[in-house]
């Protein structure tokens, strides 16, 4: 049985500071200690790397019904896909769906952008890159 993409898109609030303010977060021990953390940290990833990429780029989210899911995908030109995960730890992990997601997409890389300082090899064909590691990737393949 083929997988069967889902209708219902991903929303992103892009700006954290609104994000913030909205929930009344004010501090860094305050946001640390609140449960959007990750959510927001997804937000400003991908408005980083959405005003890095190139014009010819477009980017979205992919998720079967089946469980694979990728946080975003990278479309840079020319068959270029990146498959992009990330996750609010220094010591990140990829899930089962982000490896069935990438047997559908094929992507050329498949980065995990975590919240630590380094970057570093994940796995054999995965590895872990920080913020600016990534924009700094995209800025290169323009």
């Amino acid at each position: 049985m083929g997988r069967r993409l889902v209708k219902a898109p991903k929303v992103y609030v892009r700006d954290s500071g609104i994000c913030h303010a909205l929930l009344g977060i004010e501090t860094l021990d305050e946001l640390f200690g609140h449960p959007v953390i990750g959510g927001s940290w997804e937000g400003y990833v991908i408005e980083n790397i959405a005003g890095a990429l190139p014009r010819r780029a477009s980017c979205g989210y992919y998720r079967t019904s089946g469980g694979a899911e990728v946080d975003l995908v990278v479309h840079l030109g020319a068959g270029e896909i990146w498959a992009i995960e990330i996750k609010c730890s220094s010591a990140p992990k990829v899930s089962k769906g982000f490896h069935l997601a990438c047997q559908d997409l094929r992507p050329n890389r498949k980065l995990v952008v975590h919240a630590g300082n380094e970057s570093f090899p994940l796995a054999k064909d995965i590895r872990a890159v920080t913020l600016p590691a990534i924009v700094q990737l995209l800025a290169r393949s323009s």
